[in-house]
């Protein structure tokens, strides 16, 4: 029986996950320790070799604001004129700004070079979802984003990556007081499924 109380919690867990905009939370914060245990259940992620290749870098407080501000600066500093968006630097300074935490989601390359990067990348993205759910299952809303300078090398410099290091994006942590919305998939499964 307890077996069956606990795939149904997780099934639940599963299903409930939603993605919430950092302009959706309410700048309640959550307590340091509460984001480390997320960060440790992304740290049980599937990793083929133990290449373990997810990095974190973790802003909470001031550091928050911080991270927004420098954000947008490399926005403009690495713009050309002509397709700076004065709204998108906007968006990138008050980004965080009802945020608890902003978690920088990296891969580091690891030390097997046999194994393929998309590998690495599919073992960062388990331990984003390991983390996530562990957040949904604490009431804690978050969102991942990949826009602005994610993908520019000057955003992998800034956060000290190396070379074959890759950015993913940026995790936002925090509450909200808005209704969970339904969930839905555009496609039925059996699109996406064969059965031999």
């Amino acid at each position: 029986m307890e077996t069956t109380t606990t795939a149904s919690s997780l099934e639940k867990i599963i299903a409930g996950r939603r993605s919430v905009k950092p302009t959706s939370m309410n700048g309640r914060k959550i307590a340091d320790e509460t984001v480390q245990q997320l960060l440790q259940m992304a740290d049980w992620a599937p990793t083929h070799g133990y290449t373990e290749p997810w990095y974190f870098v973790v802003y909470g407080g001031d550091k928050v604001q911080q991270f927004c501000n420098d954000h947008a600066e490399l926005y403009k500093q690495f713009t050309p004129t002509e397709k700076f968006n004065p709204g998108s630097y906007d968006k990138l300074k008050s980004q965080g700004d009802l945020a608890s935490h902003v978690i920088a989601i990296c891969m580091k390359r690891g030390s097997k070079p046999g194994i393929p990067v998309v590998e690495e990348v599919a073992a960062v993205a388990c331990a984003v979802q390991n983390m996530w759910l562990s957040a949904t299952s604490q009431g804690i809303a978050a969102y991942w984003g990949s826009g602005g300078m994610t993908f520019h090398p000057a955003m992998q410099d800034y956060l000290g990556l190396g070379d074959e290091d890759q950015v993913l994006g940026f995790f936002y942590l925090g509450y909200t007081d808005e209704p969970a919305q339904p969930g839905k998939r555009l496609k039925p499964l059996s699109e996406k499924v064969k059965w031999m």
